[in-house]
């Protein structure tokens, strides 16, 4: 049950971001600060389906978490849940268009092991 709440957090943290990435760089820079800007900012961000979608993964990932935590240790559940890392910059690079450095991918491949680990 623990190896499964992982995968929906990791699933869920991966999509969120991603998500919220793309909306991001869809909307651009804000440089409108005064009140009517920020409002009308709110009112357009409000309607992107994309960062209420993310929102919601953001959600389930925070309560899948917390039902993790009820189950299994600190210890175990903060390493299990990095292998989102992995698959975050797996995604940056070939859905988000991104370039990854080679120290990210390294990085990625420790954490990858250290996650690996954990099954044994």
């Amino acid at each position: 049950m623990k190896w499964l709440l992982v995968g929906l957090i990791v699933f869920s943290t991966v999509l969120a971001d991603l998500l919220q990435s793309r909306e991001m760089k869809a909307h651009g820079e804000v440089s409108d600060f005064r009140p009517q800007g920020i409002a009308r900012l709110l009112a357009n961000l409000a309607c992107r389906w994309r960062l209420i979608t993310a929102i919601g993964f953001m959600a389930l990932s925070f309560f899948s978490f917390m039902a993790l935590l009820s189950r299994a240790d600190l210890s175990f559940a903060v390493p299990a849940t990095a292998a989102g890392l992995v698959l975050e910059t797996l995604m940056a690079r070939f859905y988000l268009k991104e370039k990854v450095s080679r120290k990210r991918w390294i990085g990625a491949g420790l954490v990858a092991c250290g996650v690996a680990l954990l099954t044994l």
